[in-house]
């Protein structure tokens, strides 16, 4: 049977007893609907798995035993920051998640000219909570270690002046011949994606003012929540560890 791969916000230790975190406790008892006795894997950012037994479950309280734990070697060294135009539907989930399972560091969902999507006060809140929780499912199902930081909306100004912490900032944008391939490695990537219907000229030329290149990933127009998919994997490809 395959044991469950949980993720706590609690601290683990070899050899001594946890409780899981609400919503960790309310997955394990009342979806998984698990019994003392058996078997989970558990992380909770520190970069190690830990391998743990249920000393006692509930529909909303569940303590465990931890046994053992091993380092977690999925985290790629390349820090990845990806700036993603907010989205309707579950296009932004989407993006989200995989760009999780591509190994993305932090994610700032962006406010840009030709976003359809306005989020303020407690919706934000939401959005961001649920994102979050996306982000921890795709965690645990990729095997990561870490659960990438989703950050508050941000302006294009904000997010310009943020992504300046990144050795290379990429802003993807068909209409330029300059590829991937061409840049030397770098340690830390930021990359900039547009809505539906593109960034606008402004900001184009703001972010390339800014230290922004951009890039093209061929001759195709991707959606938005295709862009990043592609644009990280090609990253990993290329400077962290995918093919290594």
């Amino acid at each position: 049977m395959r044991i469950p791969r949980i993720y706590t916000d609690t601290p683990l230790q070899a050899g001594a007893e946890a409780q899981l975190d609400d919503n960790a406790a309310q997955h394990v008892g009342r979806v998984l609907r698990m019994q003392p006795g058996q078997a989970l894997s558990l992380f909770n950012g520190d970069g190690h798995d830990y391998q743990a037994l249920i000393a006692s479950a509930s529909k909303k309280n569940v303590t465990v035993q931890v046994e053992h734990f091993t380092a977690n070697s999925r985290e790629s060294a390349l820090e990845i920051v990806l700036g993603q135009t907010l989205s309707k539907g579950d296009r932004m989930d989407y993006a989200v998640q995989k760009a999780t399972e591509m190994g993305v560091t932090r994610i700032v969902p962006l406010s840009t000219e030709r976003c359809d999507v306005r989020l303020k006060g407690d919706r934000e809140d939401k959005r961001l909570n649920h994102w979050r929780s996306v982000a921890i499912s795709a965690a645990e199902q990729c095997g990561r270690a870490r659960v990438p930081e989703i950050l508050p909306v941000m302006n294009i100004t904000e997010w310009l002046e943020y992504s300046q912490r990144c050795d290379v900032r990429l802003v993807l944008h068909h209409r330029t011949e300059q590829s991937l391939d061409s840049l030397a490695k770098p340690n830390s990537v930021a990359l900039m994606i547009g809505p539906e219907g593109g960034l606008s000229a402004d900001e184009i030329a703001q972010a390339e003012k800014s230290g922004f290149l951009p890039v093209a990933l061929g001759p195709r127009v991707l959606r938005t929540e295709t862009a990043p998919v592609a644009a990280m994997a090609l990253c990993q490809w290329l400077w962290g560890d995918v093919g290594a």
